[in-house]
């Protein structure tokens, strides 16, 4: 039988996705995207959410895109190394899209919402990445995230990523950081940690004058 859709229950019929970009810069319609990985979440036994394993590509810099040189000094990314096995931006996209895919499939989800530490600086490389790709599927909510800042923020008292996993009680090494791998992951483990330990509030459902529907499909969130 198919798994049970109790994960598109959990957030009105969302699959949360951790996504985190390294990139060639801060302006998203002018610097290259560089690393892209992705985190799908999951339910455990115990409907607690899990992560699971992160897929990602390294991206070749699109055509007209430019590189901060300071940026690399933060990353660490070798952009000509020979091993690093760099795809375009449309095939780095179907690589991190396609298990996305596949869990919204699974869960009975409607459409990914983006989550991350300052979501919308990926959701922005993303949605850049897909426009100059002309990519046909992409599976995320075009502007609605959640935000480990702000849940971070409220749960820890902390908004900087490696200080709110140390309060966290999440292991950090900084030395692994600007990885979008170990960075997803650890966000990842953030944001399941604070939705597992957030009691479910309940109220009366919801009447028409509550939901508000775009003419482009997509609702506000």
């Amino acid at each position: 039988m198919p798994e049970s859709p109790r994960l598109a229950t959990r957030f009105r019929g969302f699959l949360p996705v951790v996504v985190d970009v390294e990139t060639g810069g801060f302006d998203w319609n002018r610097h290259a995207l560089l690393e892209i990985a992705v985190v799908p979440l999951d339910l455990d036994a115990g409907g607690r959410l899990v992560p699971c394993p992160a897929t990602s590509s390294h991206v070749i810099p699109a055509p007209g895109t430019e590189i901060d040189p300071k940026s690399l000094e933060v990353t660490g990314i070798d952009i000509g190394h020979p091993f690093l096995d760099a795809k375009s931006e449309r095939q780095a996209l179907d690589v991190v899209f396609a298990p996305v895919r596949a869990a919204m499939r699974r869960h009975g989800c409607q459409r990914a919402i983006l989550v991350g530490h300052n979501a919308h600086f990926d959701l922005n490389f993303l949605n850049a990445a897909v426009a100059r790709s002309q990519h046909p599927r992409n599976p995320f909510h075009p502007f609605s995230v959640f935000d480990t800042v702000t849940l971070a923020g409220v749960a820890y008292g902390q908004t900087v990523l490696g200080r709110a996993l140390v309060a966290a009680g999440i292991p950090w090494d900084a030395s692994e950081a600007h990885s979008a791998v170990y960075d997803a992951e650890r966000t990842a483990e953030l944001f399941c940690g604070i939705v597992n330990a957030w009691p479910m509030l309940t109220r009366a459902p919801a009447d028409a004058s509550d939901s508000h529907t775009r003419t482009d499909g997509s609702d506000i969130a």
